[in-house]
């Protein structure tokens, strides 16, 4: 279908389904954890957003060598999910998606928090003093406000879990129709002679899919803040 050979399909649906997963994920600790960053004041919030923020500036291969460390069988996190979930993520999709969501938490992370910066207090202020207490305040005020940025979070987020290779290659390898996603299976055809042409397929769906994705979360943006000029 479509030229497309079944390892080619099964590593673009993976790709999606790893996409996906990851970033759903990712989204309420993004929220919550920028949230934390734009408003709370606490010992070692420097310290805790220079964490967060690590995956944007460490090499791909060392956060995946750490999260083989923390989420291996082995490892401490790893092995309280396998014994008390039965979850494996060294060498799964599931692990996959975890690397995904984690390279991608950064810039989920930083459009949100800015979002979060732009609203204007007096908004949250006048809430309170209508009566509602600080969690109706977050659902019914402030997080309405900070959609847009939460939208392009997510979108963020989504397309680098799509490109990833270097975390993802390192924490669950490169297994066809378990772990091979696009970026590895390019990797794997342009390592096979004669592969060029399915590696340039490739190339051209994953640009198509970060570019839909792109355009999509500029409408919804779009839609997202006409809502709330009419509501401010």
């Amino acid at each position: 279908m479509l030229g497309f050979s079944q390892d080619e399909w099964t590593a673009i649906f993976l790709s999606l389904r790893v996409a996906t997963v990851a970033t759903i994920f990712a989204v309420p600790f993004a929220v919550l954890a920028a949230y934390a960053l734009a408003r709370w004041k606490f010992p070692g919030k420097i310290m805790l957003d220079s964490f967060l923020h690590l995956p944007l500036v460490m090499p791909p291969v060392v956060t995946g060598y750490l999260l083989l460390l923390t989420f291996g069988k082995q490892g401490a996190a790893g092995k309280f999910f396998y014994d008390y979930f039965g979850l494996s993520f060294s060498f799964r999709w599931t692990g996959a998606a975890l690397a995904c969501g984690v390279m991608g938490f950064p810039l989920m992370l930083r459009a949100i928090r800015l979002s979060f910066d732009a609203i204007d207090r007096r908004l949250e202020t006048a809430a309170g003093t209508l009566g509602a207490n600080r969690t109706w305040t977050f659902f019914l005020v402030t997080l309405p406000l900070a959609l847009p940025g939460i939208i392009v979070g997510a979108i963020l987020c989504f397309a680098k879990a799509l490109g990833e290779f270097g975390a993802t290659i390192t924490f669950v390898s490169n297994i066809p129709g378990e772990t091979q996603t696009i970026p590895s299976a390019i990797y794997t055809y342009t390592q096979v002679p004669g592969g060029e042409g399915q590696a340039l397929r490739l190339t051209l769906v994953s640009i198509g899919i970060a570019m839909a994705a792109l355009v999509a979360s500029e409408v919804l943006n779009r839609r997202v803040q006409k809502q709330i000029a009419v509501f401010e």
